[in-house]
């Protein structure tokens, strides 16, 4: 644009497009090194943090408990830190129960159907009073797996025979399961010395060992093997390498020779199978009993860590650990604070989305378009 000086001359001047008027357009991504996505990631930490922080000032949490409330007494608590572990055990084993499905594209929902059936298996055998006390427990175990597995075939068959969305099919099993939990509770193995709709307590040699002292150790544990392994299977075996041919392109993968059938029918399994020692470590260690809401929220939990971590099953562990101390977290503030629980679930929600949105910031990046 040309302007006339004081000085009579004739200047060009280049136009200041307004804000408003530039355009931007979003891109994909190439590749991101581990350490921008890890700023990334604490930012959008840190943001969910920081309104959750508001949230509870406003509503009357002095401010200079906060960080006591959710890094301190949650985490360099030996009594806290216990309860974040025995929290985290089912999370950690439901979130790679999702990542297993997921990796091989199917978008496994039914989560907290196969946890129903694979404790309804584990207190089958304590009910029924099933193989010698020696032997107890590992056929709980056994029988969680198979009942968990079992409950993961038909949506399984049913998306490769059929075509049938597995989305749909799985969810409405999740109804199935929890009606029949409901019918058993309030029925036929309802405990008759209470009037409570569970089942009887489990006899001390049915209950998950405590090692070191606390009943926690052992289901964590039993989720850091299973962790192991998984992180084994689709890292270093050959089936792990077909999973991540099929993830990426199931037509190709099937035109170069990979069994994408059976690659997902297997995934699905071992994620219906995964669900059920959830089931198990939750009504073997947490609960001592079956009880008629125990599985609840883990079908959310368990997509969501799938989600964060990626799919990896290392990344997925220490995840779980992370949103089971966010609850632990919320449950201090509800008993010393009188916080509604409505506020303490919508803290961890508003913290997971800051936290979820990160993966666009990592995936994608906005440029100016001149």
């Amino acid at each position: 644009m040309a302007e006339l000086t004081v000085d009579g001359s004739i200047a060009t001047t280049v136009a200041r497009q307004p804000f408003a008027s530039r355009r931007f357009a979003l891109e994909i991504r190439q590749q991101m090194g581990w350490l921008p996505q890890a700023a990334i990631l604490v930012v959008s930490l840190a943001i969910g943090m920081g309104i959750s922080a508001a949230i509870l000032v406003a509503a009357g949490v002095p401010a200079n408990e906060l960080l006591n409330e959710f890094v301190l007494q949650t985490l360099f608590d030996k009594q806290s830190l216990m309860a974040v572990l025995f929290q985290a055990a089912p999370m950690i084993l439901v979130g790679i129960a999702a990542s297993m499905s997921f990796r091989a594209r199917f978008w496994n929902l039914g989560l907290e159907g196969q946890m129903i059936w694979g404790a309804i298996g584990a207190t089958a055998i304590s009910f029924f009073d099933l193989g010698p006390p020696a032997l107890r427990l590992p056929l709980m175990l056994l029988m969680a797996i198979g009942l968990g597995l079992s409950w993961a075939v038909a949506p399984a068959l049913l998306k490769l025979k059929l075509g049938v969305n597995e989305i749909i099919s799985t969810l409405m099993l999740n109804y199935i399961a929890g009606y029949f939990l409901l019918h058993l509770v309030y029925g036929a193995w309802k405990d008759p010395k209470d009037s409570f709709p569970y089942s009887p307590q489990f006899r001390a040699f049915e209950r998950l060992p405590e090692w070191f002292g606390n009943v926690s150790t052992a289901a964590i544990g039993l989720a850091l093997i299973v962790a192991v392994l998984a992180w084994w299977f689709v890292g270093i075996s050959r089936a792990g390498l077909y999973l991540r041919f099929v993830y990426a392109n199931p037509r190709m993968a099937e035109a170069v020779g990979v069994p994408v059938r059976r690659m997902i029918l297997s995934a699905v399994l071992v994620s219906g199978a995964l669900s059920g020692i959830a089931g198990f470590v939750v009504v073997a260690g947490q609960e001592g009993r079956l009880t008629q809401a125990f599985y609840a929220g883990y079908g959310f939990s368990g997509i969501l860590i799938a989600f964060l971590a990626r799919n990896n099953p290392l990344a997925a562990t220490v995840v779980a650990v992370l949103v089971a101390a966010l609850f632990v977290a919320g449950r201090n503030l509800q008993v010393f604070y009188q916080i509604p629980f409505s506020m303490v679930q919508l803290i961890q929600a508003i913290v997971v989305i800051c936290v979820a949105s990160s993966d666009f910031f990592i995936r994608h990046r906005i440029r100016r378009v001149r």
